[in-house]
């Protein structure tokens, strides 16, 4: 059984399932592997992390006085306090064009932006002026297309070719972000630079050097420290780059400060950080955790926002790194289910996440598309859980493809652009 365990009762013999923190938060290879030394209970005890999750199948249990819910338990907490949080009702926004019609539109710009951002940072790796013009009329792309239709492009951003994580992450954190925006119904111009923001927030990383910042593996303790730098640097090339915004500087500055002061390079806390600053870090650290990288494989996104969520509510941690009502409203404009998420139905079959519907977290547009007591494949047919008529069949959880051996995005009729 997968239990949560206080990281004060640890113990040799036990397995680590997951250290339940971003993989750039401890200076372990792996995310799980069993306690055997004293040295890595003390490191784990001198970390930011205050509970992991543990195999008691694989390891020792906890002691018979130690509270330990299981990760199953921990879920459905956190699921229930996402749907009666005060935000948790539907996506909200009226979508205009369907997914299949803005998937057209959302191709062509996702490699317009990943075209330009990539010249962008070659220019800051070679000491050259940002061209700020460059990345104008792409956001306004990423956020017409958002307001079309919101959940197309976020989804198409998980899409990654090659290993180019940098310049397609800062493409992602902007479409992201300008979502996040909109679901917020914050200003126009504010959107904007929200975009500009995330397309710029990392481009300190063109300065650090690229063993550091392309190695396949973990950091050691003197290269996370170089490489957090990078946010200082990416402020000093902006401080010479005429016409940026405050909101720019915000996000670029602060992506990496963490509500409970424990972030960096300032450790500034709470409401101390900018508003755009604390949805920043709640972007970044959601697409990093659900990319897949050399040295770890990324969450499935309904799985990473129940995490995300843990890590920010004061009552399942004790050093919350997110703002709590901020998580919510992301989650809001995501969707329990992003679109894309592949999901188990009552019915013992498995769909495809196609649009978010304005009925509820729960009553999204689904394709139907595999058997799981025949475990087979069947022809995909279209499921609107919010119509009258499917009300019979529900969503049970969210499934990892590989599980299944099924590519969710086969699913999503990409045009080749």
């Amino acid at each position: 059984m997968i239990k949560k365990v206080k990281k004060q009762d640890l113990r040799l013999g036990m397995f680590i399932h997951d250290l339940n923190c971003g993989w750039m938060e401890h200076s372990f290879l792996r995310n799980s592997f069993m306690l055997r030394k004293e040295a890595d209970l003390e490191k784990i005890a001198k970390s930011g992390i205050t509970e992991v999750y543990i195999d008691t199948q694989k390891g020792i249990d906890v002691l018979e006085d130690v509270e330990a819910p299981s990760q199953e338990a921990v879920e459905h907490i956190i699921e229930e306090k996402i749907l009666h949080s005060p935000v948790a009702t539907a996506p909200g926004a009226e979508v205009k064009t369907t997914h299949q019609e803005e998937l057209v539109f959302a191709k062509q710009i996702t490699k317009e932006a990943n075209k330009v951002i990539h010249s962008i940072l070659e220019d800051v790796r070679m000491g050259k002026r940002i061209q700020v013009e460059r990345v104008e009329p792409v956001i306004n792309q990423i956020t017409d297309s958002i307001l079309r239709n919101p959940g197309t492009l976020v989804s198409l951003c998980r899409i990654r070719e090659g290993d180019t994580y940098t310049f397609q992450h800062s493409v992602s954190v902007a479409t992201l972000l300008i979502s996040f925006c909109r679901a917020m119904e914050l200003p126009p111009e504010i959107i904007h630079e929200a975009g500009v923001g995330g397309m710029l927030h990392d481009i300190g990383k063109m300065r650090v050097p690229d063993h550091i910042l392309n190695k396949p593996g973990k950091l050691t303790d003197a290269e996370f420290t170089i490489m957090k730098n990078h946010v200082n640097l990416g402020l000093e090339v902006l401080h010479k780059t005429p016409g940026i915004s405050e909101t720019v500087f915000q996000i670029a500055g602060e992506h990496h400060e963490k509500f409970c002061g424990t972030g960096y390079p300032l450790r500034k806390k709470g409401l101390d950080i900018s508003l755009l600053g604390r949805m920043a870090a709640i972007v970044d650290v959601y697409d990093a955790i659900t990319s897949n990288r050399i040295y770890h494989k990324g969450m499935e996104p309904p799985l990473a926002l129940k995490k995300i969520y843990e890590w920010s509510d004061p009552g399942a941690t004790a050093e919350p790194h997110m703002d709590e009502e901020l998580v919510q409203h992301f989650i809001h404009a995501l969707g329990i289910y992003p679109v894309g998420s592949l999901v188990q139905l009552e019915s013992r079959r498995l769909a495809v996440v196609l649009e978010q519907s304005t009925e509820g977290l729960l009553s999204p547009k689904l394709r139907v598309m595999y058997d799981c007591v025949r475990r087979t494949k069947i022809d995909p047919f279209d499921l609107d859980m919010a119509a009258p008529e499917n009300g019979m069949d529900a969503i049970v959880g969210n499934e990892d493809p590989d599980d299944w051996k099924v590519n969710p995005y086969d699913y999503l009729d990409i045009p080749k652009v």
